[in-house]
């Protein structure tokens, strides 16, 4: 038996490749098959079984286009309604793969469906839980997300999930492995570790959810502090209980090449958003305008889909040479399947066609610290609540970039205002969302707070950030 946790950073998200005995199983795969497909003929196994733990909400899972390319039939927990065929397992139901066998335990409370699998090795012994997003590490998965669809309210899920919990996972024994779904920073949790496998008595005696004193102060911890969910979650839920386009179709339009002059009439046309993953230092100096920022190298597939929101929007894309096909496919995880295009050659090839280009006012945090010295200014910081309670500019406003869409019409045009981040990356996004919108009467600060910090700009007393999410 072989277990191979396959984690992808920029979604915090853990799919599973078990083998044994010529036999495999891949549980919650992203939306890109052929590294699955590549892995299966290497080892020269036969895909049994595609196990999904739940509908997820954070990313579109591969399972129907694996499913697909490889005969593999889908699995789901008890309670499931996929519109498409798949194997809707009963609770305590054996699947056998090799010498190896998966138990479902149905553990709703993060969804209705949501189920975990145990691993059972070759001499019958119970060896690793597979929780999806019902056991994190040091977290338990989020109880908001399915209110609407199973017409109940958060507390009532956080209560099924204790049910869920305290029934089917903790009875289980100390040395379990646990391998979840998601790690630090996926949004389908509030408190996560940012290690990836643990051990199930570990999380038994410092994860915060498994050591309450009763149902109700499980409830009252689960449910608290919840920030709301990103926009597209919906979307993604739909699309994974619905069905989907290849992705191979998808890949395929995103990777149509086109000049200057045809991106340019595309975007006419189409109404296509213009979005440039270039680092935010190379989109500062120039860009084309109504261009959105969202750095490849960041945060980018979550962010996209927390400021885009609508994954059927059209979408162009300006990238650095070579990394086209990345784009596409980290687009394609969180849903939005609609690139029609990309720059050919990138943004050089819109200079050397003499089109016209936009670019932020973007100064240095000395500069600002110079800048603002005996003055009265506005400075925006839209870095999440807890960074700002941890540590600010003094008088600094909060105005987190997840929520630009709520906070953007209260900016008044005329006045001016300094606006940063943590290091440049959401500032940047903030920035060009902004001017895409017409507002152009502000300075970003390059560095972010990070550079603030090194100067004399006066700023709060720092607070554990550990301290301000308790």
């Amino acid at each position: 038996m072989r277990i191979e946790q396959i984690y992808t950073g920029c979604l915090a998200q853990g799919a599973y490749y078990i083998e044994s005995h010529g036999e495999a199983v891949i549980i919650d795969p992203l939306r890109e098959t052929q590294p699955y497909i590549d892995r299966l003929e290497k080892d020269n196994v036969t895909l049994k079984y595609i196990f999904e733990t739940h509908f997820h909400a954070d990313f579109v899972s591969g399972h129907l286009d694996l499913s697909q390319k490889t005969n593999a039939p889908i699995v789901y927990g008890p309670t499931a309604k996929p519109e498409f065929d798949a194997i809707i397992a009963e609770d305590h139901q054996i699947f056998e793969i090799g010498e190896v066998k998966i138990k479902v335990l149905h553990t709703p409370g993060h969804t209705l469906e949501s189920t975990t699998y145990l691993l059972i090795d070759e001499k019958g012994k119970e060896t690793a839980i597979f929780s999806g997003d019902t056991l994190f590490l040091g977290d338990v998965g989020r109880p908001d997300l399915a209110q609407k669809a199973a017409n109940m309210t958060q507390e009532d899920l956080a209560g099924m999930l204790y049910d869920s919990l305290y029934t089917k996972i903790l009875p289980l024994a100390d040395d379990i492995t646990v391998y979840p779904a998601h790690g630090a920073g996926s949004a389908c949790g509030k408190n996560m570790m940012k290690e990836t496998v643990d051990t199930l008595g570990n999380q038994k005696k410092m994860n915060y959810a498994l050591n309450q004193p009763s149902k109700e102060a499980f409830i009252e911890a689960v449910t608290d502090g919840l920030l709301p969910p990103p926009a597209y979650f919906g979307m993604n839920v739909a699309m994974n209980k619905k069905g989907y386009e290849s992705f191979d179709n998808v890949l395929a339009q995103g990777m149509e090449a086109l000049s200057a002059a045809e991106f340019e009439q595309l975007a006419e046309q189409s109404g296509a958003l213009i979005l440039d993953t270039r680092s935010n230092s190379d989109f500062a100096k120039g860009f084309i305008p109504q261009s959105v920022n969202i750095g490849l190298n960041g945060d980018f597939a979550p962010w996209v889909g927390a400021m885009i929101v609508d994954v059927n929007q059209p979408i162009l894309l300006v990238t650095d040479a070579g990394v086209e096909e990345e784009a596409v496919t980290r687009l394609s995880r969180v849903g939005f399947d609609h690139v029609i295009g990309h720059l050919a050659g990138g943004f050089q090839t819109w200079m050397n066609a003499g089109k016209e280009i936009d670019t932020v006012n973007r100064i240095t945090a000395s500069q600002f610290a110079e800048e603002i010295e005996d003055k009265e200014v506005t400075v925006i910081d839209v870095r999440k609540e807890s960074e700002y309670a941890a540590e600010h500019i003094s008088d600094a406003y909060s105005k987190p970039l997840a929520y630009i869409n709520e906070w953007i019409n209260t900016i008044d045009p005329t006045q001016h205002f300094y606006i940063h981040c943590a290091g440049g990356y959401r500032s940047m996004i903030a920035a060009s969302i902004l001017q895409a919108r017409g507002y152009r009467n502000f300075t970003e600060i390059e560095g972010g707070f990070g550079a603030i910090a090194q100067t004399a700009v006066p700023k709060t007393d720092f607070v554990c950030q550990s301290k301000v999410l308790k």
